[in-house]
């Protein structure tokens, strides 16, 4: 089975739930600098799952270049992905509207974990169907920064009840560790392209 109409469908569910989640931030009410204020916590969070977003996105987009091909069990996967990707909106909506409160900043780490087991998943089912030594099974290694993006998330939950604002912290540093593409991918790329 061909990987670009996965590739094509995760891109367009991506572009949707990236203006879904644009469209949440209301127009103010005035022309003045001081009617923005109060959409400062909107656009802050905004930001924080735009990112989130975008990370899923370059991270699948980067991780498919060592794909050679897909099976039914890929496709399940990535749809598991995309229906935790498509809850960020909501998730990302409710934690404005009640001005990070500790329940929805909870359920906002109960969808990022869950989209990042889902993606922990989606690299399980990749590399049950490529060879071991592939260009894939190499790219994905121990996939160390996955599973304490995943520890920190579990451990993001509970605090939320805490203290919110330690929780959206662990939510920012999970962020600014992906926030540059995962190299391993380019590099054994660029070496399997030279060769």
């Amino acid at each position: 089975m061909s990987k670009a109409r996965l590739e094509a469908f995760t891109d367009g569910v991506i572009a949707v739930i990236i203006t879904i989640m644009v469209l949440e931030m209301k127009v103010p009410h005035g022309g003045e600098p001081g009617a923005l204020a109060p959409l400062l916590p909107v656009f802050l969070s905004y930001v924080l799952s735009f990112v989130f977003v975008a990370i899923y996105w370059n991270n699948h987009h980067h991780m498919f270049h060592a794909v050679h091909h897909v099976i039914g069990g890929t496709l399940w996967a990535n749809m598991h992905l995309l229906f935790w990707l498509s809850l960020v909106p909501f998730a990302t909506g409710w934690m404005d509207e009640n001005h990070f409160a500790p329940l929805p900043v909870a359920l906002y780490g109960v969808v990022l974990l869950c989209a990042g087991g889902a993606y922990f998943i989606l690299t399980r089912v990749l590399l049950a169907s490529h060879a071991r030594g592939s260009l894939l099974d190499k790219a994905l290694g121990a996939d160390l920064k996955g599973k304490i993006s995943l520890v920190l998330y579990a451990a993001a939950i509970p605090l939320a009840f805490v203290r919110p604002w330690m929780s959206l912290a662990l939510y920012v540093a999970v962020a600014l560790t992906w926030f540059v593409p995962d190299r391993r991918f380019e590099r054994l790329l660029a070496e399997d392209s030279r060769r």
